[in-house]
């Protein structure tokens, strides 16, 4: 039998990770790709700078089916892990930004509602959600509990058949955009979600300013004040800490991907640019050294890549553990910011202007980073699998 030939490496992928994808999940990503191309780069920098996000991205996203995509029923697709987590690659290639705000919505705000709802919920909130006709945001983190959520001192008190919420939430994604905040609060019941609509008596919000980083996300701060729902607005399946937690562990499994999309832009930008930029009579990838760090970037893009892939595939087949996403997560933002500030030095004095995107992903990535857990709670959960022992504490 003849051996098909061989053919050259691409550049990007080098290890021919797009192989490995069927051929709906590279339609996913030729999809979200050209929508990223035409709609999100031509204006990511001017948002970046101005510090916004419109408004109808929202619809836009709910056009191209990416909201809540890994959903059935309800108006979403009921897409694979993989063909998500391309989704969430090619979203985060444009802005991390971008991809928040799908993955807040998707994984966390209509997540926490199709499993821990009831059918009354799912239908009344999810189709609106899957259009991008109306936005969600996730009240967890506060002022003074962000890694530590189980001390939360948001309550919701009984008062006949309603619920009365005080407390405040810190560090909301489209927190003052949303149409609906999804809660959770300690009640004499331990810690529950909430459905409270943007228009409830005693719901306010106020934006968070001079971020120097996700600037084209809505971050906010979440406040309640005597705010009243009715008993429908519990999530009757949501009890205790791991309620919250399966809803995080959906979108930390999002950042796996879209950190790897940050990556490969700033590899590509370093790339291009060494191969244009000329010192000394010739351009700079011609240099020993700025080739040791273009193929690092190349080999950490390729790794990152292919542990993204090998997660979805466990995590379709029902076989993946949460510590497994946690490993993946620290894993691969800790690279992909490596490789944004490789591709920094690559670019000299160009690559702290927002003329290419590289100064932004690597300013995103710091917020990334940290959000969904720390580097060092991911750090300790993966720890704590390996010894058996908690060292949280």
């Amino acid at each position: 039998m003849t051996a098909a030939p061989v053919t050259m490496p691409d550049a990007v992928d080098f290890i021919d990770v797009a192989a490995l994808l069927t051929d709906e999940e590279r339609l996913v990503r030729d999809t979200v790709r050209a929508f990223v191309r035409d709609r999100v780069l031509p204006n990511i920098a001017e948002w970046f700078e101005a510090g916004a996000l419109p408004r109808d991205l929202g619809t836009q996203l709910g056009s191209l089916g990416v909201l809540g995509m890994h959903l059935e029923g309800y108006g979403c697709p009921g897409a694979g892990a993989v063909a998500y987590g391309v989704a969430c690659l090619e979203l985060e290639a444009g802005d991390s930004g971008v991809r928040s705000f799908a993955s807040v919505q998707g994984s966390l705000a209509m997540y926490a509602i199709y499993r821990f709802g009831d059918e009354a919920q799912k239908r009344a909130w999810l189709p609106a959600m899957a259009r991008g006709e109306l936005v969600g945001c996730f009240g967890l983190s506060e002022p003074d509990f962000g890694s530590n959520p189980a001390g939360m001192r948001t309550s919701a008190r009984r008062d006949g058949s309603d619920w009365i919420l005080d407390g405040t939430k810190m560090w909301i994604t489209n927190g003052s955009i949303a149409d609906l905040a999804v809660v959770w609060a300690q009640t004499e019941d331990g810690i529950r979600g909430f459905i409270v609509p943007r228009e409830t008596r005693g719901f306010s919000s106020s934006n968070i300013h001079r971020k120097l980083s996700l600037r084209a996300s809505v971050t906010s701060e979440l406040i309640f004040a005597g705010c009243r729902v009715p008993a429908d607005a519990l999530l009757p399946q949501g009890r205790g800490l791991g309620a919250p937690l399966a809803c995080l562990n959906e979108a930390r499994y999002g950042i796996v991907w879209g950190s790897m999309g940050a990556a490969r832009s700033c590899y590509e930008t370093a790339l291009e640019y060494s191969k244009t930029r000329v010192q000394f009579d010739r351009p700079i990838g011609g240099y020993q050294l700025t080739q040791a760090k273009l193929v690092d970037m190349l080999l950490e893009l390729n790794k990152g890549t292919l542990l993204a892939l090998h997660v979805g595939r466990s995590k379709e087949r029902g076989r993946v553990h949460p510590a497994t996403i946690s490993l993946a997560k620290l894993n691969n933002v800790r690279e992909a910011l490596q490789i944004a500030r490789q591709a920094r030095t690559i670019l000299g004095a160009n690559g702290v202007t927002l003329e290419y995107p590289v100064i932004r992903h690597m300013n995103n990535l710091e917020s990334v980073l940290t959000y969904e857990g720390t580097s060092e709670m991911h750090t300790l959960i993966v720890g704590k699998e390996i010894t058996g022992l908690d060292a949280f504490t």
